[in-house]
């Protein structure tokens, strides 16, 4: 798939030149990090990294992950309201991973005590890459659904602009148009807006459960702002400060500095070394009130890998969603080769598969935040450690996605502008919002493109490795 500006990333005086120009109108758009030097503090700035053009995205592709999206958020939150799926398929991580193990006691807590809240929310973002197959035809495939802490609705929104104006400079009008418009963050403030009016108390806020350093901050903004335009006040708190001043009343509302709280939002806790035992009480004491979490704990451990690779099994999406063939065809259709590492034949099998071919799979722990994931060399050494020992059972195996490689531009603070053979990871952002039983809005609302140079195999924004970008559909 060629692009008309295709002949610029050969052009190494025009490619710095516009390079500048773009970094400028970044910073003007506001698509702003804080620096690794002060990332608790917003005096200095700088700009997230971007690609210098949009990149080619098959557009049915694009549309297939659209009309999926809302397909996941009912499967989410279907996993999210079972406690006998999630308590089989998660049984034996828990045993190895000591995380998951933590997230999993206190939901049985919760559960045993009664759950409190009648309002759920889920915000997530499923992640795909384009497999390539040997005839060059190009299909969707999910890595991951992300229930927490789903990032870059915000700076998102802000890119296109960047990318049309870069199209501009170089009177390419007709295409800048092409760029779609994006603006996730909206939609992430309307789910949480609907859940705190559904909550029924108009002088609550919203907390958001923020961490100390926090250089993805302007993103986070963008939602706390879409809320305030709606006259809900948000509050940052972190989990130390809910430890120290938060508490339940004795019909279980959550107060924070004696504000009660409709709804908390998390953008922290979504790996273990933001837990500390404080922290572990901190979370409890959230998921035991009858605010509405995003996610609450069972949402969380939906997302989770090993729930992931269950689900590929041959009749599990039917048992989850009964009666819905369409959504499970559709559902299906993007799932890669998924294979469990549980001790016996099923996963002696599959470890014996990748070690034979180790380019063609990943191996991957119970991790989100990215950089995790095992390849190659790496990931043969890991399994040979681990094919003996039930520690495996904390780890999924999946199949290698392998994208069509292709030249961009990638800007970042601090280096020069370089072309690269790149491959790209498309996320859509889903919103679901159920009061008891009822679902009552279930939405997509907004697209995420991040490309990273090939030599990176793992590794999102946040992690730094891949870059924001835009899908430029074809």
């Amino acid at each position: 798939m060629a692009t008309s500006w295709g002949s610029i990333l050969q052009d190494e005086k025009q490619l710095q030149e516009l390079a500048q120009q773009a970094i400028d109108q970044a910073l003007a758009e506001g698509v702003l990090l804080r620096t690794a030097e002060t990332p608790s503090s917003s005096q200095v700035v700088t700009y997230a990294p971007f690609t210098l053009f949009p990149s080619l995205v098959p557009s049915a592709l694009l549309e297939q992950a659209y009309a999926v999206q809302m397909d996941f958020n009912m499967l989410v939150d279907a996993v999210s309201q079972n406690p006998t799926f999630l308590e089989q398929t998660l049984s034996s991580t828990i045993k190895k991973d000591d995380y998951t193990a933590r997230l999993f006691d206190i939901y049985k807590q919760v559960l045993k005590e009664g759950i409190a809240q009648t309002v759920f929310l889920g915000l997530n973002r499923s992640d795909y890459m384009f497999q390539c197959s040997a005839d060059g035809s190009k299909a969707l495939k999910q890595i991951e659904i992300n229930t927490i802490s789903a990032s870059f609705g915000g700076l998102a929104s802000r890119t296109p602009a960047v990318h049309r104006h870069v199209l501009n400079i170089l009177k390419k009008t007709k295409e800048a148009a092409k760029i779609l418009s994006n603006n996730p963050s909206k939609g992430l403030a309307m789910g949480i807006a609907k859940a705190w009016e559904l909550y029924g108390s108009a002088n609550a806020v919203v907390l958001l459960i923020a961490q100390e350093k926090e250089r993805n901050i302007f993103d986070q903004r963008a939602i706390e702002n879409e809320l305030l335009d709606r006259n809900i006040h948000v509050i940052r708190r972190r989990f130390e400060d809910v430890s120290e001043r938060g508490s339940l009343d004795q019909n279980r509302r959550l107060f924070m500095d004696g504000q009660e709280v409709a709804v908390v939002y998390f953008r922290d806790g979504y790996m273990p070394s933001q837990y500390n035992p404080q922290n572990w009480e901190a979370r409890l004491l959230l998921e035991r009130s009858c605010a509405a979490k995003c996610p609450d704990i069972a949402t969380q451990l939906a997302g989770t890998k090993k729930v992931q690779q269950e689900l590929s099994r041959v009749g599990l999406l039917e048992v989850l969603l009964p009666g819905q063939p369409e959504a499970v065809a559709r559902l299906r259709a993007t799932f890669a080769g998924l294979y469990s590492l549980d001790m016996g034949e099923e996963g002696d099998q599959a470890i014996a598969e990748a070690l034979a071919a180790p380019s063609h799979f990943v191996l991957k722990p119970q991790r989100e935040g990215g950089g995790n994931n095992l390849y190659g060399e790496e990931m043969v050494q890991a399994l040979e450690q681990l094919k003996d020992s039930e520690e495996r059972a904390s780890y999924i195996l999946m199949e290698k996605i392998e994208p069509e490689p292709f030249e961009n531009c990638l800007i970042r603070p601090g280096s020069p502008a370089r072309v690269v053979q790149c491959i790209s990871e498309l996320g859509i952002f889903g919103v679901y919002v159920r009061q008891g039983t009822t679902l009552v809005m279930n939405k997509h609302v907004g697209h995420l493109l991040r490309t990273k140079a090939i030599e990176h195999a793992d590794g999102g924004v946040a992690a730094g490795v891949a870059v924001l970008d835009n899908p430029y559909p074809v």
